[in-house]
C-alpha cells in the first residue's frame, strides 16, 4: 500500500510538471552504523549470556537430579534388598522423576520468557532507533529541499545518484568508507 501510495506521489508531481527532489537511503545500513547499534548489540548479548547461564543452572540441577535417580535405580535392582527397603527406593524414584519433570517445565518456561525479553528488547531498541534515524532523515530532507526519501530498497530501481545513505551517514558521525555491513548487502 505505501508503494502505490508513493508511486502515485511521484507520478502525480512529473505530471504536474513540478521539480521533485528524490532520494533513497540504506535504512539496513544506517542502522548498523546508528550509534546505540553497538551499545544495543552489546546488551541484548549480555542479555541472553545470562539467560543461558539461568538456564544452565536449572539443566545443572536436572543432571544431577537424574545422576541421583540412576544411584537409586541401581540399589534397586539389587536382588538382595528387602522387600520394605525395596519400596523406599521406589518412592524416591518416583519422587525424582516428579521434581525432573517440574525441572523440565521449568526450563522450557524460562527459555521461553528469556525469548520474549530478548524479543521484546530487541523491538523496543530497533524501534528507538528507527525512530531517531527518520528524525534525521527528516531533518537533512528538510534541510536539502528533498520531496521524499526512500528506503532504497523499496524502489526495484534508482540512480546511485539519487542515494544520500553517505551523507545521512557523515551526519551521524560515521565515515561512509568505514561504515558497518557496506559490503554485506551487495
Amino acid at each position: 500500500m505505501k508503494k502505490i501510495i508513493m508511486a502515485a506521489f511521484v507520478a502525480a508531481a512529473i505530471a504536474a510538471g513540478a521539480e521533485t527532489k528524490i532520494g533513497t537511503v540504506d535504512l539496513l545500513l544506517l542502522v548498523r552504523n546508528h550509534p546505540d547499534y553497538e551499545r544495543n548489540k552489546t546488551f541484548l548479548s549480555d542479555k541472553d549470556k545470562e539467560g543461558q547461564k539461568k538456564l544452565e543452572e536449572i539443566k545443572k540441577e536436572g543432571d544431577d537430579l537424574q545422576a541421583e535417580g540412576r544411584k537409586l535405580a541401581e540399589q534397586f535392582r539389587n536382588p538382595m534388598l528387602a522387600e520394605k527397603a525395596k519400596q523406599e527406593l521406589e518412592q524416591q524414584i518416583l519422587d525424582i522423576q516428579q521434581k525432573l519433570a517440574k525441572i523440565e517445565q521449568s526450563y522450557r518456561a524460562e527459555a521461553m520468557r528469556i525469548r520474549e525479553d530478548l524479543q521484546g528488547d530487541e523491538a523496543r531498541m530497533l524501534k528507538s532507533t528507527t525512530d531517531d534515524l527518520r528524525r534525521r532523515i527528516a531533518k537533512f530532507a528538510e534541510k536539502g529541499g528533498y520531496d521524499l526519501i526512500l528506503d532504497k530498497n523499496a524502489a526495484p530501481y534508482s540512480r546511485k545518484a539519487f542515494d544520500v545513505t553517505d551523507d545521512l551517514l557523515k551526519d551521524m558521525g560515521v565515515e561512509p568508507a568505514n561504515a558497518k555491513g557496506r559490503d554485506e548487502g551487495k
